[in-house]
């Protein structure tokens, strides 16, 4: 059962962003002030891309590790409330991460994902990373 009033969880889920989340903008600004430009959240390409660098042909996702399944058979056990509606949809969220993916990459794009919790912590890991990519 929830434990907040349907205001409250109204309230909450629409304060969750689907865009500009710190870990992008944190990945945005580490990119841009190494001099890369890009597009941001680039509706022409399938799955709306968080970064896209359009003559490298490179697209890249922050994923969110709750909406996007990190470690999922270990952590789907810890949801308690609503579990008939929250697995089935974040599992479907995993689905169609790997449909984006396969989709951009058989159209030679090179996709690049990486979890909130990874560009938070090593962001200029991250950053080369992306920057091999472009490069190659």
């Amino acid at each position: 059962m929830d434990d907040l009033t349907p205001e409250q969880r109204k309230k909450n889920m629409k304060a969750i962003k689907s865009k500009d989340t710190k870990c992008e903008v944190m990945l945005r600004k580490a990119l841009w002030k190494k001099g890369y430009r890009y597009f941001k959240n680039y509706k022409k390409l399938p799955g709306t891309p968080d970064i896209v660098f359009i003559k490298a042909k490179t697209a890249i996702f922050a994923d969110g590790e709750f909406w996007h399944g990190y470690k999922w058979e270990e952590n789907k056990k810890r949801i308690k409330t609503r579990k008939d509606y929250w697995i089935p949809k974040i599992e479907r969220n995993m689905e169609r991460d790997k449909e984006v993916t396969a989709e951009l990459k058989k159209s030679g794009w090179r996709v690049l994902r990486f979890w909130s919790r990874d560009v938070e912590k090593n962001l200029e890991k991250c950053v080369k990373e992306i920057e091999k990519v472009l490069h190659k």
